[in-house]
């Protein structure tokens, strides 16, 4: 019987925690720098590194709107160039650039890393525990079905999140995401353009506000998909190594 699952492995391969389920597998490194790019954070929370995720986002919000930084975007967008260099306050602008850049350097980084992590908890065959209970949450490993999680974040941006119990993930976008539609009164301009009144919905939109929407949507669609992919995936891991261990003959040789 091996006995590998009583050792602290050196590169472990998921964390089972009562908020959360964190755990590290191969990614594409220019997805999570895209991501980086659409929304600073984005990339890091992906990642499972929610402090610099969270800190990011919030750098991303309070600087974004003292430098009109969306509202130059759109003017630059719609070729209004003298507007958007009239909009834009320098004195934010020139803060925002070298950490917007470092966002999507670090992220980058990290994932490369974590992607040689990932290969070598593999090949240590890395203890994963299934389960984890406390007086406040319950949280455990079980088979969640990919489409299932694309639906609720189709739905609202962050349950998708919660269905594979990825509460920080899950709770930053969901708030970030009832931040938005409030401030950028889109709920409004839906119910204006379902009415026919398009004139009303342009009018009582906010730019500023309503350039967040797109990268948030369809970060939360991409995350809780792959995340939910690789939980299973995390799910299988455990399941073989336990059966491995605890039940398969050692003289047996595993075919290639």
């Amino acid at each position: 019987m091996n006995s590998s699952s009583n050792k602290e492995p050196r590169h472990p391969k998921g964390l089972v925690s009562t908020i959360s389920i964190n755990l590290v597998h191969l990614r594409n490194p220019w997805i999570i720098a895209f991501w980086s790019a659409m929304l600073p954070g984005f990339g890091h929370v992906s990642l499972g590194s929610y402090i610099h995720g969270f800190l990011l986002i919030l750098w991303e919000l309070i600087i974004n709107m003292n430098g009109n930084i969306n509202y130059a975007i759109l003017y630059s967008f719609t070729g209004r160039y003298d507007m958007a260099i009239e909009v834009v306050d320098n004195r934010w602008l020139l803060l925002y650039v070298p950490v917007y850049i470092w966002s999507i350097w670090s992220s980058y980084r990290q994932s490369v890393d974590l992607n040689k992590m990932s290969i070598l908890a593999d090949r240590e065959r890395s203890p994963i525990s299934p389960s984890k209970i406390s007086t406040l949450e319950i949280c455990f490993l079980d088979k969640k079905i990919p489409w299932v999680s694309l639906w609720w974040s189709l739905l609202m941006p962050g349950i998708g999140h919660l269905y594979t119990h990825r509460l920080p993930t899950g709770f930053l976008v969901l708030g970030w995401w009832i931040v938005i539609c409030y401030y950028s009164n889109a709920v409004q301009a839906v119910q204006f353009t379902a009415l026919g009144e398009y004139n009303n919905a342009i009018a009582v939109i906010n730019p500023q506000w309503i350039l967040f929407l797109p990268s948030t949507y369809g970060f939360s669609l991409y995350d809780g998909y792959v995340n939910t992919v690789e939980y299973n995936r995390l799910y299988d891991q455990e399941q073989a190594r336990y059966l491995e261990d605890n039940f398969q003959d050692t003289a047996f040789e595993m075919p290639v």
